[in-house]
């Protein structure tokens, strides 16, 4: 199975010895299935796959940048995002791509009225995917946002989240799987990257966020979840 990367930011040029998302990603699912394979292309470039059939599924990363923001290459993902809906292509939308998902197909994202929201979430599980397993009522993730899903976009279903960041986790029949937290994200890298943002965040978000990353999370059995997602017709 072959899935498209849909990049849509770099990695900090300083933080650059933990890969890029373009390898953070496979690092990570292939933990849960090593058969699956990887092609990318660079969204920031306008760069897409000349027909949407050239692999089995996508998904689109995380951004520093926001979905509202006047960019020329937003615009254009989120064409190529209602093409890949008209289709029913497997679609996996993590954090930027999560909230431009939701803006493409009718919702709306915008920023979050308590701010940044940073370390591990546990979010509740209201409403399983039918991918994963029913008896899993929580799943705990790294986040890193300052914006936030407020409106869930058309036909969508809500499947988790928490006081935090309602809207965490949401689906769009079988062919939509979204959420705000990074999956692909290793502790070590969260820890690096809250660094960098430490004085924006202010003293006492930026700990509790570190400190939390000591508890683990649930990221590669995520990864299983998203696995499955692909491979669910």
């Amino acid at each position: 199975m072959r899935i498209g990367i849909l990049k849509a930011d770099s990695v900090l040029p300083h933080l650059a010895r933990f890969g890029q998302y373009t390898d953070m990603f496979p690092e990570t699912l292939r933990q849960a299935d090593p058969r699956l394979e990887f092609a990318a292309w660079d969204v920031e470039r306008q760069e897409y796959p000349d027909d949407v059939d050239a692999c089995d599924g996508y998904l689109i990363t995380g951004s520093r940048y926001s979905v509202y923001d006047s960019l020329p290459w937003i615009s254009p993902l989120e064409d190529f995002v209602r093409r890949l809906h008209e289709r029913r292509k497997k679609l996996l939308a993590v954090c930027f791509g999560h909230q431009l998902v939701a803006r493409a197909l009718g919702g709306r994202a915008e920023p979050a009225e308590r701010g940044w929201t940073i370390g591990v979430q546990r979010a509740e599980i209201r409403e399983p995917y039918p991918w994963a397993p029913h008896d899993r009522r929580a799943t705990r993730l790294i986040h890193s946002h300052k914006d936030q899903v407020t409106e869930l976009p058309d036909g969508a279903e809500l499947v988790g989240g928490n006081d935090a960041c309602p809207n965490g986790l949401y689906r769009i029949g079988n062919h939509v799987m979204s959420v705000q937290a990074h999956p692909e994200f290793s502790p070590e890298y969260a820890r690096a990257l809250y660094e960098t943002r430490r004085e924006t965040f202010g003293e006492e978000l930026y700990a509790r966020a570190v400190g939390s990353l000591d508890g683990g999370t649930d990221r590669i059995e995520f990864a299983a979840w998203i696995s499955s997602f692909y491979r669910t017709p």
